[in-house]
């Protein structure tokens, strides 16, 4: 849905209308990637800064965390976290009245995150955020859109209050408790389609090819269930993770941190792909 607001891709169905007088600004997954990096910190603000505001620009980026000779830094050397923040400073700094934001905590730190959500609490625009980190959406968001099985459902109200109609301690849980669901959809059906082919091969088949194609058959089950467990742990270490890095006081290394944790997702995108794979087979 994000795409297709910001006309990255096109709508199949309904219509899409702005605003006459809106004007849209997108922070995408990789926004931090589409920086220049020969340009200095101050250059890629100084670039687009018109008018008054020239001005203020050290003290623009001294509120996103980059002070003193932080500022004459070459974008190439700076971390995911703080080119992030550079990207965020860049989106507000143009005269946007409606932001559209795509997971724009992914690789911040705890410090960033607060000095973003800071700058987005003071925005007096319209924002329309995309996230999974239930921290940052507390106190910022006063309406939630859930997107389901085909439909949306409007939740008024923040992100606690859409967690407690859920039950849910955290939007993750919410995410593995869909992705389950649609796993399941995915199993039944490859199944169905397993038996409609079995029917039809069987009545050509030699005994000896039967044997040979159950044996096939085992074999995969065996890999669909060790990948399942192996999904199972890491969506548990993910949630351990999310939760220790949910409290700034358990945290003795962030870095190292998030590191973890990008693998850990990463792992487990690789076994549910391997997943779909086997069922497919």
């Amino acid at each position: 849905m994000m795409r297709i607001i910001v006309k990255e891709l096109e709508n199949t169905e309904g219509t899409v209308e702005t605003g006459h007088n809106v004007a849209l600004g997108y922070y995408a997954q990789n926004q931090e990637d589409l920086l220049d990096k020969n340009d200095t910190v101050y250059d890629t603000l100084d670039k687009i800064a018109v008018g008054d505001i020239r001005t203020k620009l050290r003290d623009i980026l001294g509120a996103f965390l980059f002070r003193g000779e932080d500022i004459d830094k070459k974008v190439a050397v700076l971390s995911g976290g703080e080119r992030a923040r550079l990207a965020m400073a860049k989106l507000i700094l143009n005269p946007y009245n409606l932001l559209a934001l795509d997971e724009p905590t992914n690789h911040m730190d705890i410090r960033s995150k607060d000095v973003l959500k800071q700058a987005l609490a003071n925005y007096d625009g319209t924002l329309i955020v995309v996230s999974h980190d239930r921290d940052f959406l507390d106190g910022l968001v006063d309406k939630i859109y859930e997107f389901r099985d085909g439909k949306v459902k409007e939740y008024l109200g923040g992100v606690m209050d859409f967690l407690d109609s859920k039950k849910m301690e955290n939007l993750s849980e919410l995410e593995r408790k869909n992705e389950a669901i649609i796993a399941e959809k995915i199993k039944e059906s490859a199944q169905e389609k397993e038996k409609q082919t079995d029917k039809t091969q069987n009545k050509h088949l030699s005994y000896t090819e039967q044997k040979e194609i159950e044996r096939q058959q085992r074999k995969i089950k065996t890999q669909i269930d060790n990948c399942e467990k192996r999904i199972e742990t890491l969506e548990k270490e993910v949630a351990e993770l999310e939760e220790i890095m949910s409290d700034p006081s358990k945290v003795t290394n962030y870095q190292e941190m998030i590191l973890k944790y990008n693998k850990l997702k990463s792992d487990l995108d690789q076994q549910f792909a391997e997943w779909e794979r086997l069922n497919t087979l």
